[in-house]
């Protein structure tokens, strides 16, 4: 799981994209009408590729690729030595991902997509830097714009490139972000992405999704757009066109039912009732997972935990019996009082 603050220690992950999208969702309702190019009366302003100098978008689009070609060689010795100095110091986050993903993205070109040029001005770190690149129109961001919204960003010129490359697991996106130090432009913080999974894209879960709703099933149908998102959007704390247009078709089928926006959801079952805080599905190994989480007071007794976390499996499928045709298995969290989690994962065919 990824939160937008930790971009620039290079932590993974993607669940903080429905927080952005959320958020940048609300913001661009209030500019619906205007067109943006770079200005920002905040201090923060953006330019597309199509803005920037020819100097400044040549060196950024070098410089995501010769830091690409490290990535699919797995040299993070030279990966650490060209990154920013707070980033350097821990690097462990990095080299974890680079090798992760080396096997795949070995041998392979990067192919860089129009990069973008962010400004974040005055003296102290900014709680959360919202920019908007490119022109918005009366129905939002057009073909080329996108936005960013980070918290925790400190003042400076940053750079989002992002290179697409062919593997044979499939297509995979590796996104840079780039600080400039002097005439440089160090490493701050690196994101590689599967684009689809299971031979799948973004496309084909959005099939499903609305095959699903077609169905009246519409827990499934909202699970899998935020699959689809997930898989469409290379950076989780950036929106574009195409992951509005899936936010704005699946917002309609958010369950009421469900824990959402930091509301717990109750659950029945025979135990008694549990207070679940999150449900969400996710890629673990070759399967498409469901994780459920939920509210308990201590873990430190696993015998008794597994037995809460297998009555709350049983529970979720009785209540949501479609979710069996959609995943391969469930995954219960206990988080208890001290932040301590116990999980316990069963597949569908033994939850009975």
């Amino acid at each position: 799981m990824c939160d937008e603050e930790c971009f620039l220690k290079g932590r993974l992950g993607e669940r903080r994209l429905l927080c952005a999208n959320a958020g940048m969702k609300a913001l661009l309702a209030l500019f619906a009408v205007l067109t943006f190019s770079a200005a920002s009366a905040l201090g923060e302003t953006c330019l597309t590729a199509s803005d920037m100098d020819a100097a400044t978008r040549t060196a950024l689009t070098n410089s995501g690729l010769r830091y690409f070609d490290m990535v699919a060689r797995g040299d993070v010795a030279s990966l650490r030595q060209n990154a920013i100095p707070s980033l350097a110091g821990d690097f462990s986050g990095i080299e974890g991902t680079v090798k992760e993903n080396q096997p795949a993205l070995a041998g392979s070109k990067g192919t860089a997509r129009p990069p973008f040029l962010l400004e974040a001005e005055g003296t102290a770190t900014l709680p959360r830097a919202e920019f908007f690149c490119g022109v918005f129109g009366a129905g939002g961001q057009t073909k080329d714009s996108a936005a960013f919204s980070i918290n925790g960003l400190a003042p400076g010129k940053y750079g989002m490139v992002i290179l697409d490359a062919a593997s044979p697991k499939g297509p995979y996106s590796v996104s840079l972000i780039l600080q400039q130090v002097g005439s440089d432009w160090k490493i701050g913080g690196l994101y590689i992405k599967a684009l689809q999974f299971g031979g799948h894209d973004a496309n084909w879960f959005i099939t499903r999704a609305r095959e699903y709703q077609s169905k009246g099933q519409v827990h499934n149908a909202w699970l899998y757009y935020l699959v689809a998102r997930s898989l469409i959007a290379p950076l989780p704390f950036m929106s574009t066109a195409a992951t509005d247009k899936l936010y704005d078709d699946s917002q309609k089928l958010q369950p009421a039912d469900f824990p959402a926006d930091g509301k717990t959801a109750n659950l029945s079952a025979a135990a008694g009732t549990y207070k679940l805080t999150a449900i969400f599905p996710e890629f673990v190994g070759n399967d498409l997972d469901l994780i459920v989480r939920y509210q308990t007071t201590d873990v430190s007794n696993t015998n008794q935990t597994y037995q809460a976390n297998v009555a709350v499996m049983k529970a979720l499928l009785t209540k949501y019996p479609e979710l069996r045709d959609a995943f391969a298995a469930v995954v219960a969290r206990a988080i208890d009082t001290s932040g301590r989690d116990y999980g316990t994962m069963l597949a569908m065919k033994d939850i009975k």
